[in-house]
């Protein structure tokens, strides 16, 4: 079964999954947090997923940032919605700075860093989901 990652946003969300023996992690795509809910429901009511790790919002300090109240917000609604797969969360400091780096140093051309928005999100997912990964084989 999948794991599914999910970097909040005020407008877009980012989205990353795992593959079926939970080894890889991938992006997924961005949709825009008006229609989060609707693509969430649609995924795993067509795969199998076992459990969705959201990113926290936290600040460098530690305290919450901004959007950590409207991702809890979420990911309440979410566990009352899917009861059968655990939502947790998981600390995202950093990520979008990992994220715009990686991406940098990817090679992809600087034209379209600039004018595909979601790109950072996806990538911020995966970076979550691969964190959430290591941190839990670490654990094992």
């Amino acid at each position: 079964m999948r794991v599914l990652s999910i970097d909040y946003g005020k407008k877009r969300t980012g989205l990353a999954v795992t593959d079926p023996a939970q080894i890889i992690a991938n992006a997924l795509t961005t949709v825009d947090t008006s229609e989060l809910m609707a693509f969430v429901m649609h995924y795993v009511a067509t795969e199998p997923v076992e459990r969705i790790v959201i990113g926290l919002p936290v600040q460098t300090n530690g305290l919450p940032s901004e959007n950590q109240q409207r991702a809890r917000r979420f990911g309440d609604k979410l566990q009352e919605r899917l009861p059968h797969i655990t939502v947790e969360y998981y600390d995202e400091r950093f990520t979008s700075v990992l994220a715009q780096r990686a991406i940098r140093e990817s090679g992809i051309g600087r034209k379209r860093r600039e004018t595909d928005k979601g790109l950072v999100d996806e990538v911020s997912a995966c970076i979550i989901l691969q964190s959430w990964m290591e941190s839990r084989a670490m654990h094992l």
